[in-house]
């Protein structure tokens, strides 16, 4: 299986809504790892690992997130190495 490692940068109204909780549960569901965080500039960062389409099922949600978000954008990058992440957690704030 092919493994890969993506950080999207999602923009909108995506803190305050439960957006980290709901992006928890959904990349456990796809059997994904890695971690969610709130960014200083009002946006969320996620890192998750894990077989391509199940990542691109995450980005797809990610537009929608819960029911009170309003997203703009979901920014992908491709991280170069994987981090081997064991589980998908809620980290703390990052100072972006």
């Amino acid at each position: 299986m092919t493994v890969e490692c993506w950080r999207l940068t999602v923009r909108g109204k995506v803190q305050g809504v439960s957006y980290r909780a709901a992006t928890k549960d959904k990349a456990r569901q796809l059997g994904l790892t890695g971690w969610v965080a709130n960014r200083q500039d009002g946006g969320v960062e996620v890192v998750a690992e894990g077989d391509p389409q199940m990542l691109q099922a995450l980005r797809d949600w990610c537009y929608e997130g819960p029911v009170a978000a309003e997203v703009d954008d979901v920014k992908r990058e491709v991280e170069r190495q994987n981090a081997k992440y064991r589980d998908f957690s809620i980290m703390a704030d990052l100072r972006v």
